[in-house]
């Protein structure tokens, strides 16, 4: 008798195994909450402080990244305002970084750059703002942060202007995670600030291969 009922406990076990299994197959169940849907290609830019600022100096952090321009009037304002509360929140995390880039470097040079960071009363050190080529600051918003469309670098350069109220989540080891998060909306910076939390913890590079699904539209 004890033979027969190890038999059907084992038998039940199985198919209840088989049965979560088929369950949860297909959904997000057990996977990353902040999955890798790009990567932080090399590049180059200038700080407030007319330093050179790589992506070897992102490495180790975790960065919130968004792109504003410093005459604008509408979103831009908003958005920083809303990042100055992460920008509190994260402040004395070691490693954490908000880097903002320009989309006007023609008009905003390091100088400039300096004087908007003065103005909010940021750490230099803990909330970059950058500054450099047009081209190269678009071809990082579209190719590795995926804040717009990557077709859109396909048009001339001198007659595009990004204009763009989201902020891209990368990981200690240079993964854009998660999702582009809207900053402009309460849920998605709610959103942000748990995923900077988990990122935080993190130890090792995770697993989830690149996606690339998704761009902010």
């Amino acid at each position: 008798m004890k033979k027969k009922a190890l038999v059907y406990i084992v038998f039940f076990t199985v198919l209840v195994a088989a049965f979560l299994l088929f369950l949860f197959a297909g959904t997000n169940y057990g996977k990353s909450k902040s999955p890798v849907i790009s990567y932080v290609k090399p590049f180059s830019f200038i700080t407030q402080d007319n330093t050179i600022f790589t992506e070897k100096n992102m490495a180790g952090k975790v960065c919130a990244v968004n792109f504003f321009f410093t005459s604008c009037k509408g979103v831009c304002p908003i958005m920083n305002n809303n990042l100055d509360k992460v920008y509190s929140d994260f402040k004395n995390e070691k490693d954490f970084l908000i880097v903002s880039h320009s989309c006007d470097p023609e008009t905003d040079s390091a100088t400039r750059l300096k004087h908007y960071a003065d103005s909010m009363k940021v750490n230099d050190n803990k909330w970059i703002f950058l500054t450099g080529r047009k081209d190269s600051l678009y071809l990082a918003a579209r190719n590795s942060y995926l804040i717009d469309d990557p077709n859109n670098n396909v048009g001339n350069i001198n007659d595009q202007f990004l204009h763009s109220q989201f902020v891209a989540l990368v990981d200690k080891f240079g993964n854009v995670r998660g999702q582009v998060y809207d900053a402009l909306k309460p849920d998605d910076l709610k959103l942000l600030e748990e995923n900077i939390k988990s990122l935080l913890k993190e130890t090792e590079p995770p697993e989830t291969t690149t996606t690339g699904t998704s761009f902010a539209q």
